[in-house]
C-alpha cells in the first residue's frame, strides 16, 4: 500500500484495510488539529488507488472492513464516490463495511438519496467531528459549521440508514466556556441521535494555532478536575434513545465504555471517583493522540 504522510484513523478501525484516497484535509483550518498541517490536499489518482486495491486483494483477505483515508473522502464528486465504492466491491468482495471521515459541509452537499446509494454500495459508517455544540466555540476554532448545520448533517446521515459516529472534544471551550461547551454539545448530540459518541480530550500541539494561543496565554486549557467536571456535565445532560458511548481514547485520563442511557449512572459514579481523587488516572506521558 502506498501511504503519504501520517495516516489518521479512528480507534475502531484498527483492524481495517486503510485505503488512502485523499491526501490531507480539504478544510484544514481547525485551530486545534495538527494532523494534516504538513500535507497539501489532493485526491490520489485512479492508478495509485487501483494498485493499492490490487495489493489488498492479494494480501488483506482476512480483513473484513475498509477505512478510506485521509480527512474527508466524502469531498469527492458523487459520481467518483460511486465509482470508488464499486471498485472496492469488485476487488474486495469479502469486505462487509466501508467507513470514512466526513465533515458537515461535505455531508450536506449530498442529499439523502445519494447517501443511500453509497450505503447500497457498501458504505456503512460515517465518522463526523462535531467537537462542540457551542457556536461560540465552533467559530473560535474555525470549524467551518455551526450547531444547526451539524445537526442537519448528522440527521441526514442517520436518515440514510448509515451508522453515525460523532466525536467531541473535552476542553475545547477553555476554562471560561467549559460548562457552556458541555451543555451545548449534549443538546446537539441529543438532536442528532448518533449511533456512537466518542469523547476525546484536547491536547495542545505546537504546530496548531490553538497551541500557540495557549503558549501566549490567550487560551487556557482546563485542568484535569475541570475536564472531569465537564465530562460529568456532558454525560448527565445527553438525552438519546440509544447510543454507544466511548471515552476511551488515548488522550483521556481514564476510560468510559458502554451505552447511553443504560450506563449513565455507572459513568457518573466513575467520574465522581475521579473528581474525588479515588480513581487511578493515566500518567501524563502516556496520553497521546
Amino acid at each position: 500500500m502506498q501511504y503519504e504522510g501520517t495516516i489518521i484513523r479512528p480507534p475502531s478501525e484498527a483492524g481495517s484495510i486503510i485505503l488512502q484516497v485523499t491526501v490531507g484535509c480539504s478544510h484544514n483550518r481547525c485551530t486545534f488539529c495538527g494532523a494534516y498541517r504538513d500535507k497539501t490536499f489532493r485526491v490520489k489518482d485512479r492508478q495509485t488507488i487501483a494498485r493499492d486495491l490490487a495489493f489488498a486483494a492479494r494480501y488483506c483477505r482476512r480483513q473484513k472492513t475498509v477505512f478510506l483515508a485521509d480527512g474527508d473522502v466524502l469531498v469527492l464528486p458523487h459520481a467518483r464516490l460511486v465509482e470508488l465504492l464499486g471498485q472496492i466491491r469488485a476487488s474486495l468482495p469479502w469486505v462487509r463495511r466501508i467507513s470514512l471521515y466526513a465533515n458537515c459541509r461535505d455531508i450536506l452537499r449530498l442529499d439523502v438519496d445519494q447517501l443511500r446509494e453509497l450505503r447500497s454500495l457498501g458504505l456503512g459508517r460515517v465518522y463526523m467531528g462535531l467537537e462542540s455544540g457551542d457556536d461560540t466555540v465552533l467559530k473560535a476554532v474555525h470549524k467551518g459549521a455551526d450547531a444547526r448545520s451539524m445537526v442537519r448533517a448528522g440527521r441526514q446521515v442517520r436518515e440514510a440508514g448509515l451508522f453515525l459516529s460523532v466525536s467531541c472534544l473535552l476542553g475545547l471551550g477553555g476554562v471560561d466556556r467549559s460548562r457552556e461547551h458541555a451543555l451545548a454539545t449534549a443538546r446537539v448530540l441529543g438532536r442528532m441521535e448518533p449511533s456512537q459518541i466518542a469523547v476525546l480530550t484536547l491536547m495542545l500541539l505546537e504546530n496548531t494555532e490553538l497551541g500557540r494561543a495557549a503558549a501566549e496565554g490567550r487560551f487556557v486549557l482546563p485542568p484535569p478536575d475541570q475536564l472531569f467536571a465537564e465530562l460529568r456535565t456532558l454525560v448527565a445532560a445527553i438525552e438519546v434513545k440509544r447510543a454507544q458511548f466511548q471515552a476511551n481514547h488515548a488522550s483521556n485520563y481514564f476510560s468510559l465504555d458502554g451505552r447511553l442511557p443504560r450506563d449513565r449512572e455507572k459513568f457518573l459514579a466513575i467520574i465522581d471517583r475521579a473528581l474525588e481523587g479515588h480513581l487511578a488516572l493515566k500518567p501524563e506521558p502516556l496520553r497521546a493522540l
